[in-house]
């Protein structure tokens, strides 16, 4: 896979996270990458907005930049493309063009982020 962030990492509640939506939706290790490959980059690197990434507002932190993706195409929900209901969450930081995954859920599961984890993660 071709290196398009210096580094990618992911909080071990997000790796429980994704641990857990595989067993409903196995396409999911392929689907985040092509998530990183294509979403991620269009976003953060070419600086195009189709309108599927959002800063989360109101968390009161600077730095990291937190974003929730709300266009993510998963495989094993066929038929639904990039509306396929699973959120992302995820910090970039611009400087050490890093990206670090927050929280990965389903909507049919969970109606929002959990803050209180972004914040326990991020707040200064």
């Amino acid at each position: 896979m071709t290196k398009i962030f210096h580094k990618i990492s992911y909080l071990p509640e997000f790796e429980k996270d994704i641990k857990n939506l595989k067993k409903k939706f196995r396409t999911l290790d392929e689907d985040l990458e092509n998530f990183i490959k294509y979403q991620l980059n269009l976003y953060h690197k070419q600086k195009i907005d189709n309108q599927g990434v959002f800063p989360i507002q109101g968390l009161g932190i600077e730095n990291p930049k937190i974003f929730i993706a709300k266009k993510f195409a998963c495989r094993s929900l066929k038929g639904k493309g990039c509306h396929s209901g699973i959120r992302v969450i995820y910090a970039y930081y611009e400087e050490g063009d890093t990206i670090e995954f927050v929280e990965i859920y389903y909507k049919g599961d969970k109606e929002n982020e959990d803050r209180e984890r972004i914040l326990r993660n991020y707040k200064v």
